[in-house]
């Protein structure tokens, strides 16, 4: 008998052994399979990130539709020093956009229209044109922008020129064009608990108040034409030679770190700051009319990056403000040129047609109510 119970049990423990080695290794074979994979994975979810859900909540929404008011502004201001302290600051004229769009998961199209043309074209003035895109995930966002002004520039100020310019200056001014083309990309450190797209882009929401460090890489490349002959004679004519360029074009490439934060101040509301000082190196090439002369130079300068918003989204609707500012210097031993450059943006829009997952779970928790409510019916009958 204990030889029998014996058997049986050698028996028993070969059948589970060798179960265990076939399930260890479909273990083994599965997890070599995972780790072809993880490659491609981790590195799609370095890039999209990955939120937790009790600070940041998904668009449950697959369309999206939105009207956007733009307002932008810009300036440019010219300095020198030798031998007379002078300043010139020119303006284009604000540019004010409508624009209506239609939205799919990431992806918009729509158009948009310049409110100035309509109300009060200027015969043989022209604003150019513009192009800006924003794109942004958890823990990366990327801001391009391409933008060729037209002749529709002022002189603001001009200072050092003489006692005939006041503090309230302004003439029409159409000898100073720019070209401008500038790509950002960002990375957010506390990228699971903190969201841009709340702030920026409505594809989330915020649900506590959380900040984060940002690190920034960007280029940019300038290119302006200055036809100073078309200046009023009392200032061509009392002019510093170092201000009398024609054509000055330079690359910038810099990094940026700062900080941002989200702040809920209300059920459903959203006010975000970002500030990034940025630390940047230019390669510049300067021409002057006068000697037909080019001169190279290489230089550090500081600029500065502003962003900030205020935002209500419920999720279903969403409405909100949002301001972007940029702040590019040149800088050589007696002129400078000081660019700023601001985006506003009032938008109002609604989100429809739920996404397939969340109509699961609504589905699936409308079942389980019901069936509680009938085994609950059942019990106390």
């Amino acid at each position: 008998m204990r030889k029998i119970l014996l058997l049986i049990l050698i028996l028993l423990s070969s059948t589970t052994l060798r179960a265990m080695m076939i399930e260890n290794k479909d273990i083994v074979s599965d997890s070599v399979e995972i780790k072809k994979k993880n490659f491609f994975i981790e590195a799609f979810n370095f890039i999209a990130g990955d939120y937790d859900t009790l600070y940041v909540s998904p668009n449950k929404y697959d369309f999206t539709v939105q009207t956007i008011y733009y307002n932008n502004n810009q300036f440019y201001s010219m300095r020198s020093t030798n031998p007379h302290d002078q300043n010139l600051r020119f303006s284009p004229r604000p540019g004010n956009k409508i624009g209506f769009y239609f939205g799919w998961k990431f992806f918009f199209v729509g158009w948009s229209f310049d409110v100035n043309d309509m109300f009060n074209k200027q015969k043989g003035k022209s604003n150019g044109t513009s192009f800006e895109l924003s794109l942004y995930s958890a823990a990366f966002g990327l801001d391009l922008m391409y933008q060729k002004t037209g002749n529709n520039y002022k002189i603001h100020k001009a200072k050092g020129f003489g006692d005939a310019f006041p503090t309230n200056y302004s003439i029409n001014f159409d000898g100073f064009d720019v070209d401008l083309k500038s790509l950002n990309l960002y990375y957010i450190l506390n990228n699971k608990h903190f969201s841009y797209p709340a702030a920026y882009s409505m594809t989330t929401q915020q649900r506590r108040s959380c900040g984060s460090f940002i690190f920034g890489f960007s280029v940019s490349t300038h290119n302006l034409n200055f036809d100073y002959n078309k200046l009023p004679i009392q200032i061509l004519n009392n002019m510093n030679s170092d201000m009398k360029v024609h054509h000055i074009k330079y690359t910038n490439i810099s990094l940026s770190a700062g900080y941002t934060f989200n702040w809920v101040f209300a059920k459903n509301f959203l006010a975000n700051i970002s500030l990034s000082p940025v630390l940047a190196y230019k390669v510049s090439k300067v021409s002057s009319r006068e000697d037909n002369d080019n001169q190279f130079f290489k230089k550090i300068n500081i600029d500065l990056l502003l962003r900030a918003g205020v935002v209500y989204n419920n999720g279903k609707y969403y409405v909100g403000s949002s301001f972007l500012g940029r702040n590019y210097g040149y800088r050589q031993k007696n002129f400078s040129l000081n660019n700023g450059y601001g985006t506003l943006q009032v938008y109002a829009g609604f989100n429809f047609v739920l996404n397939k997952k969340y109509r699961a779970n609504k589905k699936k928790n409308t079942m389980s109510i019901n069936e509680y409510q009938i085994d609950r019916f059942i019990i106390q009958q």
